[in-house]
């Protein structure tokens, strides 16, 4: 992955740009004061570490949509579990400084008289622990989901319908208070992360810091993934699914590995966004967010990578806007971008730069040859 890093001026230049946009934040809020007009508002630094969550839910989106073609329309319930695990273990750290004052239940778990914690939340006090579930929880979930799926060899518009019925399904289940996951209202509160309280500013600084690593680090491994032998074969089943198990390959296994690895960039994107957000709820699971995503890889490039990222973006920056200041037309304005995507930007905004870079360096057309008889003419005189 190293090498990778230092040969491919794509991987390179990603890395840069990422890392560098979050260390300036960082630096600009922490070094800087308030007076100062190259001062970042504190608000600023847990927006742009959502974003960068968001960039790599995308990216995630852009391995099985783009490299295999499988439309996924579910994945926000691997990001949303993802975003529970961690969400669980700062509820857990939360302790006697909650509003009833229980070391060991969550005040939701008070509110709702339960006289226990639930044996699913044991070592979740862990950090540890905590971060190994929002890798296996939404990883195992997505092995059990693909296995049964892609065994099937159900595939196209059945798959993503099924993906979708899925984050609707959990969306249902964790709107229920006795699940034990604070129903409607979801995780909130959260006070601190490994000793470090989460309003300071160099809290907010590292977590964006975090987020930009894990995004550039993910954006690493898939690119090297996608030019190993495996990838190649990815991009085959994509293109020719049936040619390709008639050759050999096993097809399901390919499918199911990229998608458990996907499943993972999710749920880390999602655990790296509960502590900067502040709350994780059942909304997360809504089928729209879903939705949203798969509209950010397509506005960017799909199979691109660094389009998804791009797309998260602007997307999210055009919903901040509209949603604070004509906030009826934010829905209208996502709707329009969708058709737009469809019509005009069917390869997204990357595909378009590239189609516009190879007739600029494609060689001017030669002239026409002349007439046969015009040829004939000028070798007679």
């Amino acid at each position: 992955m190293m090498r990778l890093l230092f040969r491919d001026r794509l991987t390179l230049g990603f890395v840069v740009v990422v890392m560098g946009f979050s260390i300036l934040l960082a630096l600009g809020n922490l070094l800087f004061p308030p007076d100062s007009a190259l001062h970042v508002p504190a608000y600023m630094l847990p927006l742009a570490g959502k974003y960068l969550c968001y960039a790599l839910l995308a990216l995630s989106v852009d391995l099985v949509w783009g490299q295999v073609g499988i439309l996924s329309l579910g994945h926000g319930a691997f990001f949303a579990l993802g975003g529970y695990a961690f969400g669980m273990h700062l509820m857990r750290e939360i302790g006697p400084r909650g509003v009833y004052g229980n070391p060991v239940l969550p005040d939701f778990m008070v509110f709702l008289n339960w006289q226990e914690l639930p044996w699913y939340w044991l070592g979740f006090d862990n950090f540890l622990f905590a971060c190994l579930m929002v890798v296996l929880v939404p990883g195992i979930l997505a092995l059990v989901f693909g296995y049964l799926a892609f065994r099937s060899r159900v595939t196209g518009v059945y798959l993503s319908i099924i993906t979708q019925a899925l984050t609707f399904a959990l969306l249902l289940a964790f709107f229920r208070n006795d699940m034990g996951f604070g129903g409607n209202n979801g995780l909130t509160d959260f006070k601190d992360v490994l000793g470090f309280n989460l309003q300071a500013d160099g809290t907010r600084a590292t977590l964006v810091i975090l987020s930009a690593l894990a995004l550039c680090i993910a954006f690493i491994g898939v690119r090297a993934l996608t030019q190993s032998r495996f990838g190649k074969v990815l991009v085959a089943i994509r293109d020719a699914e049936s040619r390709t198990r008639f050759m050999g390959y096993r097809v399901e296994q390919y499918k199911l590995a990229v998608w458990v690895l996907s499943a993972v960039m999710a749920g880390i994107a999602g655990a790296l966004y509960v502590p900067q957000v502040g709350i994780i709820n059942p909304s997360e699971f809504a089928p729209q967010n879903s939705i949203e995503a798969v509209i950010w890889v397509a506005l960017g490039g799909r199979g691109t990578l660094v389009g998804p990222v791009l797309g998260a973006f602007i997307v999210n920056l055009a919903k901040s806007y509209f949603t604070g200041a004509i906030p009826e037309l934010w829905l209208f304005a996502l709707g329009g971008l969708f058709v737009l995507v469809t019509v005009a930007l069917p390869f997204g905004i990357v595909g378009l730069i590239k189609q516009m870079t190879k007739r600029k360096a494609a060689p001017p057309p030669a002239p026409p040859a002349p007439p046969a008889a015009t040829v004939q003419t000028q070798a007679a005189e």
